[in-house]
């Protein structure tokens, strides 16, 4: 089974609910949570995720009395079963008898209990207890009729994204030895004639621990790369374990994109048979609803733009930000609905109940520690009622407008020590660009470098640091067969290897782009520097050599004054425009428009507006997220309200509004 390929077969409907945590409560409590549930519209539940010590509380004693009523409570209520795999948290009695499966840190501290994640993804005895409390759970409930997916772990990598311990250091060199094949091989691609570091025996490497500051970048790259394997190895353990004694039922584990760094969700993706995510707003940010839809086309995107799963998001504040700012009244909706707009065919909370007590007791539920009585408690019942409305939703597909290339690897690469300056960021040159085309209405699909890019007019590279020769040579077929490419600095500049493309920047696009760059000039912190066209830039410029390329902005002041900033190549049927500065808002929308990035016309700032398209309907969800009533040009059908539209939709001022019309 290949990433998204699995519909949800035991629900056909939007799902609506969240983590549901009976372990923390007395067992009288769980029949007020299912009738609460059923008042509130919830359809699906996941649990049993931090259960682990409660299911096998000694080695090989278990007990599942408890979540066999819990399960046959729901399933009478009619609310379906994500049940999880309980492998984030390993209970006490497996670290007394196992210590070496403690995680170590860069620094060599081995990390203690009374959290989750404090395990090595590499430790055997974990591998080995992780598959066995897998296989009782799937032999116990892989034929309950409540049960309609699997929830392998929680948030692979959350906490300990990488561990340095003689487990992994092993681990390691194997998975190195499988990728180089001789030590020739690995010598060469970590360039180790450097400072001497050339190894003449495996046992000789190490991770890349605490040390002098100048670590090997490759070899920093690619225990990273190891790092995500080896989560991703426990996974498909556990996926096998599920796939061969439950099968049919799908299995997923719930992402953090965009903000889990260290996991390669292209790879990912394709071992899971429904992607899922979980999201929270960055609460201090004016415009997180940007940020979240940008999280949602980029889970969209891992799906290969089938529907996916919110697995979590919140009703209101967090409890881990340094300010947890709480929710405004309908923003909660909002957030749900723009998940949904953008492929979820669910929308799912963190969590149902607030809990009393632990790190996280001042995290917002569904149902609030002011308990039914609670505006929170209003809002999540309204959701609930109008997302029973959406059903039709339902495997539904989102139409995009452009594509945004995006890869972790150049992530992890470029914001490795001792690079031109401090201020290159991969998700700042990424949410810079997304926003501008959030603001002009256009919807996003975010692509692997080497993946196929014919659908889509326009593709935006905002950071690609680290790019492989496959990808450069896909880029310039994209734009030799007429697609518009619009390149940000600081891109194409090594290979795979964290090596310099020969021949001088940008290597790997120097010939599509119709330029050199011959020196990078990065500016002083608060500097700022005039392009012509009355526009501003800051953090960087280039010296560019053109050879091919027309410029159409050049740098007014600076370092490179009078020269070139902005350019554009004709390459084939097709155009590649690069931007050698960093522009930002208006700035970056001239330049942007100019390239083709056309906003869509007659729609007011602060509405969002996402097309989910099937086999008979077209459906247009449409969120306000000003503080003004706007109007749209549509007529169909209204699903929340039920009223019919002929030709002018209203969506009041912080409302949601879903439009159903003939495809």
């Amino acid at each position: 089974m290949n990433g998204g390929t699995r519909a949800l077969p035991r629900l056909g409907k939007i799902g609506y609910g969240g983590d549901y945590t009976p372990e923390q409560w007395p067992e009288a409590v769980w029949h007020e949570d299912v009738r609460l549930m059923r008042e509130a519209g919830v359809n699906q539940v996941s649990v049993g995720i931090f259960a682990w010590a409660l299911l096998e509380p000694a080695p090989g004693d278990y007990d599942f009395g408890w979540l066999d009523r819990v399960i046959a409570m729901l399933h009478d209520a009619g609310i379906a079963v994500n049940l999880a795999t309980p492998t984030a948290a390993p209970p006490a009695w497996f670290f007394q008898r196992h210590p070496q499966a403690r995680q170590v840190t860069r620094e060599g501290h081995v990390l203690g209990g009374g959290a989750r994640h404090a395990f090595c993804p590499s430790s055997p005895a974990y591998r080995k207890a992780a598959a066995g409390i897998t296989a009782q759970l799937a032999r116990r409930y892989g034929d309950h009729p409540a049960l309609a997916l699997w929830h392998a772990h929680n948030e692979y990598g959350w906490a300990n994204s990488a561990c340095y311990c003689e487990a992994s250091a092993s681990a390691f060199r194997e998975w190195l030895r499988l990728r180089y094949g001789t030590l020739d091989e690995l010598n060469a691609a970590w360039g180790t004639s450097f400072w001497g570091q050339r190894y003449g025996d495996w046992t000789e490497i190490d991770p890349p621990r605490l040390a002098p500051p100048g670590v090997n970048p490759t070899q920093q790259l690619d225990f990273l790369r190891f790092s995500s394997d080896e989560y991703l190895a426990c996974f498909r353990d556990e996926r096998d374990v599920l796939h061969r004694l439950a099968p049919g039922v799908p299995v997923t584990t719930n992402f953090m994109a965009p903000n889990c760094k260290w996991m390669d969700y292209w790879r990912w993706a394709a071992e899971v048979d429904v992607i899922s995510n979980d999201h929270y707003l960055q609460a201090e940010r004016t415009d997180n609803h940007i940020e979240l839809a940008m999280a949602a086309d980029l889970t969209r995107s891992l799906a290969g733009g089938r529907p996916w799963l919110l697995m979590e998001h919140s009703t209101g504040a967090v409890n881990w930000q340094p300010r947890n700012i709480a929710k405004a009244p309908g923003e909660m909706r909002r957030n749900s609905f723009a998940h949904i707009a953008r492929g979820a065919d669910s929308a799912l909370f963190f969590q149902w109940r607030a809990s009393r007590f632990g790190a996280e007791k001042f995290h917002s539920a569904m149902l609030p520690h002011a308990g039914t009585s609670s505006r929170m408690w209003r809002d999540v019942a309204r959701l609930g009622a109008d997302l029973s409305n959406m059903d039709e939703l339902v495997g539904t597909r989102v139409v995009p407008d452009l594509a945004v290339v995006w890869d972790w690897e150049a992530w992890w690469a470029l914001e490795l020590e001792w690079r031109p300056s401090v201020d290159l960021g991969y998700l700042d040159r990424l949410s810079a660009y997304y926003d501008r085309a959030w603001r002009a209405h256009r919807t996003v699909d975010f692509v692997h470098p080497e993946g196929d890019l014919s659908r889509y007019p326009m593709v935006l590279v905002p950071s690609l640091y680290l790019m492989s020769s496959a990808a450069a040579a896909n880029l310039a077929a994209y734009v030799r067969d007429g697609g518009t490419l619009v390149v940000s600095y600081f891109s194409g500049i090594v290979d795979e290897t964290d090596t310099v493309h020969p021949g001088g920047y940008p290597g790997a696009l120097r010939d599509l782009l119709g330029l050199s760059v011959e020196e990078f000039l990065p500016l002083r912190a608060g500097s700022r520097v005039r392009l012509d066209g009355d526009l501003t830039a800051d953090v960087w410029t280039e010296r560019l050599v053109l050879a091919g390329a027309e410029s159409v902005r050049r740098y007014l002041d600076g370092p490179a004054a009078g020269e070139p900033a902005i350019t554009r190549h004709r390459c084939g049927e097709g155009t590649a425009w690069y931007v050698s500065t960093r522009l930002n808002g208006r700035d970056l929308d001239a330049v942007l428009t100019e390239a083709g990035l056309v906003p869509h016309a007659g729609l007011p700032d602060g509405l969002e507006l996402v097309r989910r398209v099937g086999d008979s309907a077209s459906y247009l969800i449409a969120i306000n997220h000003s503080d003004r009533d706007a109007e749209l040009a549509a007529s169909g059908k209204e699903l929340i309200t039920g009223a019919p539209c002929h030709g002018t939709l209203p969506v009041p001022a912080g409302d949601v509004r879903v439009l159903r019309t003939t495809s």
